[in-house]
């Protein structure tokens, strides 16, 4: 029962690997993932791709009967994920101890965006907030630059994938004890991304050093730039180990790099970066990626095109790993997504189903705990589903 993105995505990745998720919503279909561009035609693409794999019902639990229903249910599920701000769901009666009696080995993962406790709990929260606030929008853009966003909301990817781990954690506990209760999983999206940033801590502490925007290049290791071709084709290169360094040198026909003492080690690298970004820059600039490309793949030097997705679409690499599927869809006969992840050997992953309509599921799914046909529609004409 989560909204637009974080809480759905850690759910889908659970439903690529064989769970069997039903995702709740409002009877009127409000979920702001259903309005998100792109829509085409009034059909919602990304909850297509985004909702993956999933059963749709609907149900108000606000309303008692709803409640009721949604408590009934409870005892078939292992897993709760929920992202309303803290404390609604107790409001609406519907506590952790309430949804423990109803199912004591019951996982209740509550995904927001600052967590249970704390000044912030109740703060509203969206993926651009998380990541503004965890540090991780602070390490975006030039130096000179305000801090900058991606253009897709990367902070509830990142809690999606937390999400994804923490019922799979939780559910490896519970098989492993017959006995285990139940838990209430206290997820901050925040907290999910700054886990990612780990040397900030340490390197303030020990270094007094704050980590800021360095554009396309680090503060860590040298090389690791975006660089350009003569037509205008970025490309993105690293050479920070040693040995990768020395070809790089040895491609471009400057070997006197390798001893030159400004560059001879990766901390001089990163000391001296403007420097060496100076003369990479100025090697490619005056060379076609064509003839750049062929020069570093002889060298074995890690690099890649900046790619779009027509750039992915007709890479061989990811065509000869079927790196998109075609999800079976009612409205187009199928639509594309991204594949899988990850691969497990031998075993083949069945292909998911693309996101439920609203309440598309909701006879298979009511039927199945008692509820007919014309007890459902009596429901309906309450605004209960």
């Amino acid at each position: 029962m989560a909204t637009v993105l974080a809480g759905p995505a850690g759910a889908t990745l659970c439903a690529d690997h064989g769970a069997d998720v039903v995702k709740l919503e409002l009877p009127d279909g409000s979920d702001a993932l259903r309005h998100m561009q792109p829509v085409k035609e009034n059909i919602p693409l990304w909850w297509k791709v985004a909702n993956r794999g999933k059963r749709g019902i609907t149900l108000d639990v606000r309303k008692p009967k709803g409640r009721e229903i949604f408590l009934a249910m409870l005892p078939q599920f292992d897993v709760l994920v929920e992202n309303f701000r803290t404390g609604t769901m107790d409001r609406w009666g519907l506590d952790i101890e309430t949804l423990h009696r109803a199912n004591p080995r019951l996982v209740v993962v509550r995904l927001t965006g600052f967590g249970q406790t704390g000044p912030y709990r109740g703060r509203p929260g969206y993926a651009r907030i998380f990541e503004a606030m965890s540090g991780f929008t602070n390490l975006t853009g030039t130096p000179d630059g305000p801090p900058m966003h991606s253009n897709f909301p990367i902070g509830d990817a990142v809690a999606g994938l937390f999400c994804a781990f923490s019922i799979a954690a939780e559910i490896a506990r519970l098989r492993g004890d017959p006995q285990a209760g139940g838990v209430e999983v206290d997820l901050s999206a925040t907290e999910a991304l700054f886990r990612l940033l780990e040397p900030l801590p340490v390197e303030h502490e020990q270094l007094g050093q704050v980590r800021r925007r360095a554009g396309n290049s680090t503060t860590y290791t040298a090389p690791s730039n975006m660089y350009r071709s003569v037509e205008g084709i970025y490309f993105s290169l690293v050479a920070s180990s040693q040995s990768v360094y020395v070809r790089l040198c040895e491609a471009l026909e400057r070997t006197e790099w390798i001893a030159d003492p400004r560059f001879a080690t990766n901390p001089k690298r990163v000391q001296n970066m403007q420097a060496l970004d100076f003369e990479l820059a100025a090697w490619f600039e005056a060379r076609p990626f064509e003839a750049i490309s062929a020069r570093l793949e002889q060298y074995d030097i890690p690099f890649t095109k900046v790619y779009s997705i027509e750039d992915i679409e007709v890479d061989p690499h990811f065509q000869a790993r079927g790196a998109i599927i075609r999800l079976p869809d009612p409205d187009y006969g199928s639509v594309p997504a991204p594949c899988i992840v990850p691969r497990v050997a031998g075993r083949e992953m069945p292909v998911p189903r693309s996101g439920p309509a609203v309440g598309e599921h909701n006879a298979e799914v009511y039927a199945a705990f008692g509820v007919g046909e014309l007890e459902l529609e009596a429901l309906r004409a309450e605004g209960v589903v």
